[in-house]
């Protein structure tokens, strides 16, 4: 797997051991990958922000959308709370319904009790109908499990992988990318990771590390040349991640910091692009447990955070990051034939060797 950096793009920052969000400790990440016959590119990611044994452990989050032509479950529940429970999923498009249905599967298997309550996954889509038939029951319950059992922390596979698998980038093969950054705060350090599913951008816009470079690659673009949608049609979903100690409206912070690491890799924001994105810290365990009160005593909660006028490291960092994993997302792909006969090639990587 070949990444930006491997190939000399300069990019600012300092990176975690793995330039992933799993940099971030104790999340993991895991994939389902559907790639069968000429019509299933397809699959499902998971991301566990506190990993499977402490999945039930609330983190503090926010969400934001630069552009709601897309889906993100269970985003109102969050609002109202600031707390993120449960594992993240991505997906395609007509999936979403199938891969909730899995992950309450999973909670059920896993924790009884927990599952006895009430559930509100967060499951996020990209449209993959390109190069999958995305109308067909491709997805099923089982895959969200399998995507969820297969979270692991270390390198994070990019490209053609998980909900990733069928997707497009600026006319490139696009998908999965992730990095991360470390941001020094005092005598402490934290990580801030991203992990991207990329499937926006029309050719022309392409930037790689400031370099205007989508005229220059302009041929052999058959997306632009034989498909119905508009250059830039699509959709992002980006999840961001920190155990640096943030109160739930600085994770939203965060997340609204998403779209100028995008601006960065050329997108204007199509209006046919779902953009929509969710921050979590992994600080203050505990903090945010939803409890049905039991007796009438009084109970209290604290929070430890970054001030809010500390918070410019960070964002910088969710800028940085978010730039990268996209440019790994096209880096470490191959060209893809898929449903129909449709073929999407991949990022010329030559012209940095």
């Amino acid at each position: 797997m070949t990444r930006a950096r491997d190939l000399g793009v300069p990019l600012p920052g300092r990176t975690g051991e793995h330039n992933a969000l799993t940099d971030v400790p104790g999340v993991e990440i895991g994939f389902t990958t559907l790639v069968e016959g000429e019509s299933v590119r397809t699959g499902v990611t998971a991301v566990l922000p506190r990993g499977r044994e402490d999945f039930a452990v609330p983190c503090a989050a926010g969400t934001y959308a630069l552009n709601g032509n897309g889906e993100m479950t269970g985003t109102a529940w969050l609002a109202e709370t600031g707390s993120l429970t449960l594992p993240v999923l991505i997906t395609s498009t007509h999936a979403v319904g199938a891969c909730h249905r899995g992950t309450i599967d999973w909670v059920v298997r896993e924790r009884p009790d927990v599952a006895a309550e009430w559930l509100l996954p967060v499951v996020a889509e990209t449209w993959d109908g390109y190069l999958n038939d995305s109308t067909a029951p491709t997805i099923h319950s089982g895959h969200a499990i399998a995507a969820i059992d297969a979270a692991r922390t270390g390198p994070v596979s990019e490209g053609s992988v998980g909900g990733g698998t069928g997707m497009t980038c600026y006319g490139f093969k696009g998908g999965t990318g992730t990095a991360s950054r470390v941001v020094s705060y005092g005598d402490d350090e934290y990580t801030v990771g991203a992990l991207v599913q990329a499937n926006f951008g029309s050719r022309r816009e392409l930037t790689v590390a400031g370099e205007h470079v989508g005229a220059e690659l302009g041929a052999d673009n058959p997306m632009e040349e034989a498909w119905a949608a508009p250059a830039g049609a699509g959709s992002v979903i980006v999840i961001v991640g920190t155990d640096a100690p943030l109160l739930p409206g600085q994770c939203t912070s965060l997340a609204r910091r998403v779209p100028l690491g995008l601006a960065r890799t050329g997108t204007a924001g199509s209006h046919f692009s779902g953009d929509l994105f969710l921050a979590f810290s992994t600080a203050n365990p505990g903090a945010l447990t939803s409890r049905f009160p039991r007796t009438d005593e009084a109970e209290y909660e604290s929070m430890r955070f970054v001030p809010w006028g500390r918070l410019d490291p960070f964002f910088e960092a969710v800028v940085q990051a978010t730039e990268e994993a996209v440019l790994n997302a096209l880096f470490s792909n191959e060209e893809m034939t898929g449903h129909r006969g449709h073929r999407v090639p991949a990022l010329p990587t030559g012209r940095w060797r």
